[in-house]
């Protein structure tokens, strides 16, 4: 595995950007918008590509370019800019990473890109580390489906190898009768297709794990997660697990940094079975929506600690600090929001301090990430009380 790991390398060891250095950002969305937030508190100077005027990262940063992220004129215009790249999501155009590798300095590299783009290529790096994830198949035609699903049983997931998020690029298949049509529906995207055998698990959970150039690995504590129509809802901190599960999640988190090489930040998402049993989900090489909750709850939050393991800086303390639950705020929640956030009565919940983060995005469409409420407090409970009490949520 060294030897791997020193004929991929594109990262130096050595390598280090203090503060004054210029960060590019290839995106310009909310986790760019925090990730610039916090290194300029740090003295970083920031500019960020994103097609969209007057993005969430560019309103924060010293300098947006507008353009597409396939624009190879733009990506060298950011390649002259800063001193250091990296991205806030992760279908990266591949000559536009090709470009950003040969004039500028990357360290997170292609191949994690390449590896956590594709479903498929990401279970095979997931237990080629020696992490389990659920049993899964690869689907080239129908027939394979079907004689795949017999074997998996129902209910069984069926998604496109490449894109989807938030539950889009995928079909859940609850009897034969649905295998032609689920398999019309998702090959229109002209990509491999992946089945993966339904996981009966009690909880959702993940852990955001950082590594630096210099080979230092840090975990932040597991979150449990609760999602609400494939979007994320609730992060609750810590995770309602035995101590030992939350250990073990960080373990594995951390493995999979090392043993993908990974430089920054990785998301990895788990189910955790009745009886104990931790699979793997999916992967993200970047600051995670789940991850939010280290903003005011950590002693250093997941954006702080993707600035300092890009720069090669010492990593930072993840210590949680106090209990919290992270809460999203979607399109349908703004203007409830707005309404509680200037009544004199906001904090209805004795003992919860409530944290709220809004984007910048110029339009509130239903079910997209407008913002987020980080909740402090002596207990989940109390947090959950002021969530019920605010009455922003009352549609879920």
């Amino acid at each position: 595995m060294t030897r791997q790991i020193e004929q991929n390398r594109t990262y130096d060891p050595s390598k280090v950007l203090p503060p004054g250095a210029a960060i590019g950002v290839l995106g310009g969305g909310q986790l760019g918008r925090m990730m610039a937030l916090a290194g300029r508190a740090m003295g970083y100077r920031f500019v960020t590509l994103d097609p969209t005027p007057d993005s969430p990262c560019g309103q924060v940063a010293d300098r947006q370019i507008v353009a597409p992220y396939h624009d190879v004129d733009a990506a060298r215009q950011l390649a002259e800019l800063a001193d250091v790249i990296t991205y806030e999501f992760e279908n990266v155009d591949a000559d536009v990473t090709k470009l950003l590798m040969a004039e500028s300095y990357v360290p997170q590299g292609s191949k994690l890109l390449y590896t956590t783009q594709h479903r498929l290529r990401e279970k095979r790096a997931i237990e080629a580390a020696g992490v389990k994830v659920a049993p899964y198949a690869e689907i080239g035609s129908v027939e394979e489906l079907r004689e795949a699903v017999r074997r998996f049983g129902t209910p069984c997931v069926l998604k496109t190898a490449t894109g989807g998020y938030d539950g889009k690029g995928q079909w859940v298949i609850r009897s034969l009768d649905e295998v032609q049509e689920a398999y019309d529906t998702l090959s229109r995207a002209r990509t491999e297709l992946v089945l993966e055998q339904f996981v009966h698990f009690t909880k959702e959970l993940s852990v955001i794990a950082a590594r630096s150039p210099r080979g230092e690995v840090k975990a932040f504590p597991a979150a449990e997660n609760v999602h609400v129509n494939n979007i994320l809802h609730l992060s609750i901190v810590p995770a309602r697990v035995p101590e030992e599960v939350q250990r073990e999640a960080e373990r594995m988190a951390l493995r999979i940094a090392e043993e993908l090489d990974v430089i920054g930040l990785i998301a990895v998402e788990l189910f955790l079975t009745a009886d104990g049993e931790l699979y793997v989900n999916e992967l993200a090489p970047r600051p995670h929506n789940s991850g939010h909750y280290t903003m005011e709850a950590c002693r250093t939050s997941q954006f702080e600690q993707h600035v300092r393991a890009i720069a090669n800086l010492p990593l930072g303390d993840p210590a949680l600090m106090t209990p919290v639950v992270m809460v999203n705020v979607l399109g349908e929640h703004v203007q409830p929001l707005l309404d509680w956030i200037v009544r004199p009565e906001a904090e209805q919940v004795p003992g919860v301090t409530a944290k709220v983060h809004l984007y910048g995005k110029q339009e509130a469409k239903a079910g997209r990430k407008m913002g987020h409420v980080n909740l402090l407090a002596a207990s989940h409970e109390a947090a959950f009380d002021w969530i019920e009490a605010s009455k922003i949520w009352d549609a879920i």
